[in-house]
C-alpha cells in the first residue's frame, strides 16, 4: 500500500471515529460557520434576559439622582419668582411709643400703617394715628375732639426716576426669565446624563457580542485542534501541526478572558445609572445581555441637516440660556437708564377720610384736611449711575459674542456628527459584506479540512480575518448608534429624541 493511500485510509478512519464516537450536536462536528443571528438564537430563549436600549433609558429617566436633581429645578425657579413677588406683599406696621414721668404723660404716641404695593408705582396706604401727651410735639397732636384719633389715607407716586421700572419690578421680571432658563438647564441635565448611558450601553452592547464572537471563533479552534489531535494519532499529521493548534487554541482562550472580563467591566460601568425607587443602587444582573435586531432602524438621522439646524438655533438648552441671559440683561439697562433720573416722589394723604376715626364714611375734600410732601434727590456727577449702564453694555456685547460662538460651534458639532452617521452607515453596509465573504473562505477552509485538504495556517488566517471583520462590524454598529445619539445631543433635542418614558 503506498504512502498516500495509507494516509487516506488514516483521515477516513479518524472521521469514522470522529462520527461514531463524538456528539453530533452543535458546531465541533458539523465545522459551521454560524452568523451572528444564529448564535444570538442559541443564546435568546429567554426573553426575559434581554435589556433593550429603551427599557434602560425608562429606568434612567425615572429613578437616577441627576434626573431628579433636575426636575427640582423649576420648583427652584417658581420659588425664585414668589421670593421677587414678596417685594409686592401687602405690609402691616405698627409702633407705641408712651413715656409717663412723676404721675405726667409726656406722650403716648400709637401708629398702625397698611401699605400696599402695587405694580404700577402708585402705592396706596391708610393709617390709623392715636396720639396724646402733655409735651407732645405740636406736629402730631390730633384735637381732643376726635379723641386723639385720627385716620389719614393716602397714595406715593414716583415721576421720575422709578415710574417705568424699579428694582422690585425688574427682580420679578428677571425672576420669571430665570424660571425659563431652569427648563433649559433642566433638558441639558437630562439630555448629558441620556447621552452618558447611551454610549455606555453601546459600549455594553459591543462587549457582549465582541464576546460572543470570540467565544464561538474559541469553540471552532477546539474542535480544530481536536481534529487535529486525531489526525496526529493517526500518523496523519506531524507533531507541530498540533503545537501551531494549541497555540492558537491558547490565544484564542486568552483572547475570550479578556473579552469577558471587558463585558463584566461594561455591565459595571451600566449598574451606575440603575436606581430603584427610595434611591438605592440596583446591582446589574450578570445574566443580562443587549438585544440584537438588524431589522433596527438602521439608517441615518430621522432629521435631515436644515431641520436639526432649525431645531438647534430655537431649542437648543445653551442658546436658551444665553438668549434668556441677554434679556435679564436689557432689564438691568432699563433700570440703569431709569437711575440715571432725579428721584421726585410725591406723597399725598387725606385725613379722617374716607374714613373717620368712629368709622364712619366720610367725603373726601382734596383742598382741606390733607398732608402733601415732595421728596427730591439728584446725583450731581452720576458717577455710580453711569457706570453701571457702561457695565452693563459690556455684559451685552461679551454675551452677544458668547451668543454668536455658541450657534458657531452647535452648527458646526452637528454637521460633523451628522457626517459621521451618515458616513458610518455606508461603511456599515461594506462592512456586513466584506463579512459574509471572510464567513465563505473560512467555511471553505474548514470542509477542505474536513476532506484533508487543508492546513493550519491557512484556517488560522482565515479565521483571524473573520473575527476581525466580524468584531470591526459590531464596533461600527456601536459606534453608529453613538453617532445617532450624539447627534441629537449636538442639536440639543430634548430627551436625546426619546420619549419621556425612555421609548424612542
Amino acid at each position: 500500500i503506498r504512502n498516500s493511500d495509507m494516509r487516506k485510509l488514516s483521515i477516513f478512519l479518524s472521521l469514522l471515529i470522529s462520527a461514531l464516537f463524538v456528539p453530533s450536536t452543535g458546531l465541533a462536528q458539523d465545522l459551521k460557520v454560524k452568523s451572528l443571528e444564529e448564535m444570538i438564537a442559541d443564546n435568546a430563549a429567554d426573553t426575559s434576559r434581554v435589556m433593550t436600549l429603551e427599557s434602560f433609558i425608562s429606568i434612567v429617566l425615572m429613578n437616577h439622582p441627576v434626573v431628579k436633581q433636575a426636575d427640582l429645578l423649576p420648583e427652584n425657579a417658581r420659588q425664585e419668582i414668589r421670593l421677587a413677588r414678596g417685594a409686592f406683599d401687602p405690609k402691616l406696621e405698627s409702633s407705641w411709643d408712651v413715656k409717663n414721668f412723676k404721675d405726667t404723660e409726656y406722650y403716648d404716641i400709637f401708629n398702625t400703617t397698611l401699605k400696599v404695593p402695587t405694580w404700577f408705582p402708585v402705592d396706596p396706604k391708610i393709617s390709623v394715628d392715636r396720639n396724646r401727651g402733655v409735651f407732645l410735639n405740636p406736629e402730631n397732636a390730633i384735637p381732643a375732639g376726635d379723641n386723639f384719633g385720627q385716620v389719614t389715607a393716602g397714595l406715593s407716586l414716583p415721576v421720575g426716576r422709578g415710574l417705568f421700572i424699579d428694582q422690585r419690578r425688574a427682580s420679578v421680571q428677571q425672576a420669571e426669565i430665570f424660571g425659563q432658563i431652569t427648563d433649559a438647564e433642566r433638558i441639558k441635565m437630562i439630555n448629558k446624563i441620556l447621552l452618558s448611558a447611551s454610549k455606555d450601553y453601546w459600549e455594553w452592547y459591543f462587549t457582549f457580542y465582541n464576546y460572543l464572537l470570540i467565544d464561538e471563533s474559541l469553540s471552532i479552534s477546539e474542535e480544530v485542534y481536536r481534529r487535529v489531535k486525531v489526525d496526529f494519532d493517526f500518523g496523519a499529521l506531524a507533531a507541530i501541526d498540533t503545537v501551531q493548534a494549541a497555540i492558537t487554541l491558547q490565544n484564542r482562550k486568552v483572547d475570550s478572558r479578556e473579552a469577558l472580563i471587558d463585558f463584566k467591566r461594561a455591565g459595571l460601568m451600566l449598574s451606575n445609572y440603575l436606581w430603584g425607587m427610595n434611591e438605592e443602587p440596583m446591582e446589574f444582573k450578570d445574566d443580562l445581555f443587549p438585544q440584537l435586531d438588524f431589522s433596527m432602524n438602521l439608517l441615518g438621522s430621522d432629521l435631515p441637516l436644515d431641520s436639526l439646524y432649525n431645531l438647534a438655533i430655537v431649542g437648543h438648552p445653551e442658546l436658551v440660556k444665553t438668549g434668556f441671559k441677554l434679556e435679564q440683561l436689557d432689564i438691568d439697562r432699563r433700570l440703569a437708564r431709569e437711575n440715571l433720573k432725579p428721584r421726585i416722589d410725591l406723597n399725598y394723604n387725606v385725613i379722617n377720610a374716607p374714613i373717620n376715626p368712629q368709622g364712619e364714611f366720610v367725603d373726601v375734600q382734596l383742598r382741606n384736611n390733607y398732608k402733601f410732601g415732595v421728596e427730591f434727590e439728584f446725583p450731581l456727577f452720576l458717577r455710580k449711575e453711569r457706570s453701571k449702564l457702561r457695565q452693563t453694555n459690556i455684559k451685552i456685547e461679551q454675551t452677544n459674542y458668547e451668543l454668536d460662538l455658541l450657534e458657531r460651534q452647535i452648527l458646526n458639532g452637528i454637521q460633523a456628527s451628522y457626517f459621521e452617521l451618515d458616513n458610518t452607515k455606508d461603511m456599515l453596509s461594506l462592512m456586513d459584506g466584506a463579512v459574509d465573504n471572510y464567513k465563505i473562505l473560512l467555511q471553505a477552509e474548514l470542509d477542505n479540512l474536513a476532506l484533508g485538504e487543508s492546513d493550519l495556517f491557512k484556517i488560522n488566517f482565515q479565521q483571524d480575518k473573520l473575527l476581525e471583520s466580524q468584531i470591526k462590524l459590531m464596533k461600527m454598529r456601536a459606534n453608529m448608534e453613538k453617532a445617532r445619539v450624539n447627534l441629537y445631543w449636538s442639536a440639543g433635542i430634548p430627551y436625546l429624541n426619546f420619549n419621556q418614558n425612555g421609548t424612542n
